[in-house]
């Protein structure tokens, strides 16, 4: 496989992760790249199963989205001490700690703005849909066919994909920000502002009012849930400027919010999983 070819795979499989949320298979994606790290790397199956069951996730499903992201290259099978179980591949480490770094990371409004330039023969339409896919799955926004702009935080992501695509990027000064104005009116048209809007106001929706969990238990299943629903936010709107949106843009409160209930979370639903995560027991006997 060309090195073009591998880097154009991790990203499909990285753009996978990122693309939705709400299923099994990727509440099962949230709890692998929220709590596997912190847990050593390592959860055995029986539980795997058991968090699951803690979002209401019947075993037979949890089991077939753990052969899921096994056949995607985010877990492999790994027994020890004669205990099935589930490890990280080292392999989707790297993609992990690129989603930590837009899910948790500041959302600073940009400075100025980079540019990624395409063109393909029509043999090549399949390369051409990959790339507007990645482009769209990172956060950027079209200007024109061929020509597709995101905010300056992204320069590092677009390079790689810009050198896997062949494309062309266009970052530095000669991008700086438009008059506020000017910057409103190209948003509006970069971007599906109405959609974006949708995902803050039904994050807010969902979680402003959620009761405060009984036990560990619970502060992990509303926890999971909430990074779940969240972790696609960032990507679809990528620390838009403020000051060019419409001025009841609800994106700071829903930041705020996440901020505010991920610090209230994750410690209890961490704890809760560090003692889930590592049972041995079957976990198809009864509860």
């Amino acid at each position: 496989m060309s090195g073009q070819a591998e880097v154009r795979e991790v990203r499909e499989v990285r753009e996978d992760l990122e693309a939705s949320s709400g299923s099994a298979t990727a509440m099962l994606r949230t709890v692998v790249g929220s709590t596997l790290r912190p847990l050593g790397g390592w959860m055995s199956a029986a539980g795997a199963v058991e968090l699951m069951a803690a979002l209401g996730v019947p075993a037979a499903t949890a089991r077939s989205s753990l052969a899921r992201l096994c056949a995607r290259g985010v877990l492999v099978r790994e027994p020890r001490d004669a205990v099935a179980g589930y490890a990280l591949d080292p392999a989707a480490v790297p993609m992990l700690e690129r989603g930590d770094a837009r899910i948790f990371g500041e959302r600073a409004a940009p400075a100025s703005w980079c540019l990624v330039s395409f063109s393909f023969p029509e043999h090549q339409r399949a390369q051409r849909h990959r790339l507007r896919r990645t482009l769209a799955a990172l956060g950027c926004g079209t200007v024109a066919d061929g020509l597709w702009i995101g905010p300056d935080a992204l320069e590092s992501e677009l390079a790689e994909v810009a050198h896997a695509f062949g494309a062309d990027l266009f970052t530095g000064s000669h991008l700086a920000m438009p008059s506020t104005p000017d910057l409103s009116s190209a948003l509006a048209r970069w971007y599906d502002l109405p959609a974006i809007r949708g995902l803050h106001e039904s994050f807010l929706s969902r979680f402003q009012s959620a009761p405060p969990p009984a036990d560990d238990r619970d502060a992990f299943a509303l926890w999971i849930r909430l990074l779940d629903e969240w972790r696609v936010i960032p990507y679809r709107d990528p620390g838009l400027p403020a000051e060019a949106l419409p001025a009841d843009w609800p994106g700071a409160a829903s930041a705020a919010l996440f901020a505010r209930l991920n610090a209230a979370l994750a410690g209890p639903a961490l704890a809760f999983a560090a003692g889930t995560a590592r049972a041995d027991r079957d976990a198809s006997a009864p509860r």
